[in-house]
């Protein structure tokens, strides 16, 4: 189904052939969930190529291989199996790829914010195959985990893996005070990640649903950022009555929502020697008061995480294998929609009360 621009339908287009190169696999899409990126591009908030199609968060089934072509293990991928794949194509070469950077390769291709090409036309998830590029990561998911909970991997649980790992590297998980600002996918993800870690997580979002799912996904404080100051639900008051019941001060903070007010309470509130990790800034927005001797005086470490790496994808993989057991990931995804109704899916993920809405690929009736 692809994008032609703000406003228009989605248009159902055929792709009769499809020439794997070395490397390449094509995969047939089990199902796709709908990212808050995906509906930022059909809204017209963020610039991308069109005509395009959409997706980068699904599973599915290898259907056919190119020669050489590999899992992020190192095996041979092999017809039959069921995949995840990450959002970036990289070339492996370029100085970023070898500084241990190939989100942000200087070859860079992502799947779902390509301009449609001759070549590559299957590029995005909304579809019933994808052409999974040589430059890939893909990782080979277990049989038993619902289709439902692995889709978020190659997009929000891998990220929040990114986030925590660049936060660790400098603040044990193990132990800390956590404080999560957005309690969307990426948040409760984090809420779980960070508990089953032996975290303490405070999580800070103005949607009363979403604080109540943060609780459900382990965390053992919620506060609301729109409350007035002083309020019992303040995040300042909420973290001081953690203080008076021995919860250390927050050393690492994920900033999740991209809002404003967000990062300022993240980068004003975190603890001696703590890191702030900045996630959801991922559109221009106004700028955000930074006090130099404040950082200073507190040995604040502030970090930028976009995307991942193939490493945090596998471990992603991994972590959902077992935690959907633990925590209602599963119920992440509400309304289910079939691809021909992608638009539907859009329109609801836009304004859905769950973190993700999902899209089956069945057929479109003019594709019989």
């Amino acid at each position: 189904m692809v994008w032609s621009g703000i406003g228009l339908p989605l248009e159902c287009v055929a792709v009769p052939g499809v020439l794997l190169r070395p490397g390449d696999v094509l995969v047939e899409v089990e199902f796709a969930t709908v990212c808050g990126s995906d509906v930022h591009t059909a809204l017209g908030h963020r610039a991308s190529a069109k005509p395009l199609v959409l997706g980068h968060e699904q599973v599915g089934r290898v259907v056919a291989v190119g020669e050489q072509s590999y899992a992020v293990n190192g095996m041979p991928l092999r017809v039959g199996q069921r995949v995840v794949w990450s959002v970036a194509v990289s070339c492996g070469t370029c100085p970023r790829c070898r500084r241990g950077l190939p989100q942000k390769c200087l070859e860079l291709a992502k799947y779902g914010h390509e301009r449609m090409q001759r070549g590559w036309e299957l590029s995005g998830g909304f579809a019933t195959h994808v052409q999974v590029r040589a430059g890939t990561a893909v990782v080979v998911v277990d049989e038993q985990v619902p289709a439902t909970v692995l889709a978020p991997a190659s997009c929000a649980t891998a990220t929040v893996v990114a986030a925590f790992g660049a936060a660790s590297a400098l603040v044990p998980l193990a132990g800390a005070t956590v404080l999560v600002t957005g309690a969307g996918m990426l948040g409760v993800t984090a809420c779980a990640m960070a508990t089953d870690a032996g975290a303490v997580v405070v999580v800070s979002d103005p949607d009363a649903a979403r604080r109540q799912l943060a609780l459900a996904f382990g965390a053992v404080a919620v506060v609301d950022p729109s409350a007035p100051c002083e309020s019992s639900t303040d995040v300042v008051s909420v973290l001081a009555g953690l203080a008076q019941a021995g919860v250390a001060e927050p050393t690492i903070a994920l900033e999740l929502s991209g809002d404003r007010s967000a990062v300022q309470t993240a980068v004003d509130l975190i603890g001696i020697g703590g890191v702030v990790v900045l996630v959801g800034s991922v559109s221009p927005g106004a700028p955000v008061k930074l006090d130099p001797e404040s950082i200073v005086r507190r040995l604040v470490t502030v970090r930028g995480v976009h995307n991942y790496t193939p490493g945090d994808l596998e471990q992603a993989v991994a972590y959902l294998s077992g935690a959907w057991h633990r925590h209602p990931f599963s119920a992440l995804v509400g309304a289910i929609f079939p691809l021909e109704k992608a638009d539907a899916a859009l329109a609801t993920a836009a304004s859905a009360r769950h973190p993700r809405v999902g899209i089956t690929p069945q057929p479109p009736a003019t594709l019989g």
